[in-house]
C-alpha cells in the first residue's frame, strides 16, 4: 500500500510516526496523523501564490520532487486555503485538550453528562492524584475502532519494518484504509496527502470534530480540492 503513496502522503505517514515517538506514545493514532498534516504548513510557507501545486487535480499526485524534505502537495494547499494555517495553534490546543480528557469526543462527553457523569470533574480528580495529563494516553482519539482481523500481526510487522518502531494503532490504520478507498472512488492513481486529510474528516470522532470546528470539513475540502459545491 505504501508504494501507492505520493511523496506528500509518505511525509505525513513518516511524520505521524515521529509525532508518536516524540510524545512517547505506544502507537500512532489519528491525532498524530493530523499533527503531521499540520506540519506540512511549515513547508508551504514559501508557496503563498494561491495556486494549487502540481497538475495532480485528477490523479492525486504531488507536485515537484523535493530532496531531503517533505513535498508540498494538495493537502498543504487545502489546509492553507481553508485557513488552517492561521488556526493551527487552536487546532493543536484542541487536540491536546482532547487527549487530556482521554480521547473522549464531544458526543461521548455529552452522553456521559446525560448519565450524570461530569467528565471535567473526573479528569480533575485523576490529575490531582496522578498528575496533569494522566489520561492523555488512555484509548484512542477516534474513540475506538474496528477490531483487527486475521493477519493483523503480519501487517503490523510489515509496517514496522517499513516505517519505524512505533506501530500504527487501529484508528490510524483505518485512516490509511479509508484514504485508499477515497482515492479509488475518484479513480486517482495514487494516495495523496489530500486523501489522508479527507479520511480524517469523514471518520466520526475527536479529530473530525476538531477539524470541523476550525472550518476543515469534508464538504469544504471537496470544494477546494475538486471545485465541487459544498
Amino acid at each position: 500500500m505504501f508504494e501507492k503513496f505520493t511523496d506528500e502522503a509518505r511525509a505525513v505517514v513518516v511524520g505521524a510516526i515521529g509525532q508518536a515517538e516524540r510524545a512517547g506514545a505506544a502507537s500512532v493514532d489519528d491525532g498524530h496523523v493530523l499533527l503531521a498534516l499540520l506540519a506540512l504548513l511549515d513547508e508551504s510557507l514559501d508557496d503563498e501564490q494561491g495556486a494549487a501545486p502540481g497538475a495532480g487535480a485528477s490523479t492525486g499526485e504531488s507536485a515537484g520532487k523535493g530532496v531531503g524534505r517533505p513535498v508540498v502537495g494538495r493537502a498543504a494547499f487545502a489546509l492553507r486555503a481553508l485557513g488552517a494555517a492561521d488556526r493551527r495553534t487552536s487546532i493543536e490546543r484542541a487536540l491536546a485538550e482532547a487527549r487530556r480528557r482521554g480521547g473522549l469526543s464531544r458526543a461521548d462527553t455529552q452522553a456521559l453528562a446525560d448519565l450524570g457523569v461530569d467528565v471535567d470533574e473526573i479528569v480533575s480528580r485523576v490529575e490531582e492524584a496522578h498528575g496533569v495529563g494522566a489520561l492523555a494516553g488512555a484509548g484512542t482519539l477516534a474513540g475506538g475502532g474496528v477490531g483487527a482481523g486475521a493477519g493483523a500481526g503480519a501487517g503490523r510487522r510489515g509496517w514496522r519494518q517499513r516505517l519505524g518502531r512505533v506501530p500504527f494503532g487501529r484508528d490510524a490504520k483505518e485512516v490509511l484504509v479509508k484514504s485508499l478507498r477515497l482515492a479509488t472512488a475518484r479513480h486517482d492513481r495514487s494516495i495523496g496527502g489530500q486523501h489522508l486529510l479527507l479520511s480524517l474528516c469523514v471518520r466520526p470522532g475527536v479529530v473530525s470534530e476538531i477539524l470541523a470546528d476550525h472550518g476543515v470539513t469534508y464538504a469544504n475540502l471537496e470544494r477546494v480540492l475538486y471545485g465541487e459545491a459544498a
